[in-house]
């Protein structure tokens, strides 16, 4: 989402992200011209009338797990979004008897939380 038009979305769709991802991105872009959601993040700037690289994972709960806010210079890491999403949903998944640790990866071993984890995550965690 950005406050970028539908024409302007389609445009770097059609001519820039179609040649770097086979057939662009999979997912419907957002116009906000307003800024009213960039507003309630916190990631629109009232005086340029842009939004800073903002990412945001929501829930299905509607509640923000995850944040990241990036000034329009430095890009955002999608191997890392993805690798969280993933993340919250297992901990989703598992009603949060599974956690990950840091660095974690799909497929790797997780955390089992519990009293007995405390002070021994070195005997099972290995980064």
């Amino acid at each position: 989402m950005s406050v970028d038009s539908i024409f302007t979305h389609k445009m770097w769709n059609d001519n820039e992200l179609s040649k770097m991802v086979d057939g662009g991105i999979p997912w419907q872009m957002g116009t906000d011209a307003a800024g009213n959601v960039g507003k309630v993040y916190g990631v629109y700037d009232e005086d340029s009338g842009v939004e800073m690289r903002g990412r945001f994972i929501i829930d299905p709960d509607g509640v923000i797990q995850a944040m990241e806010v990036l000034t329009p210079p430095v890009g955002r890491n999608m191997d890392e979004t993805i690798r969280q999403v993933k993340a919250f949903q297992l901990v989703r998944e598992t009603g949060g008897k599974e956690v990950t640790p840091a660095e974690w990866q799909p497929g790797k071993p997780t955390l089992k939380p519990g009293p007995d984890m405390v002070g021994n995550i070195w005997k099972v965690w290995k980064p």
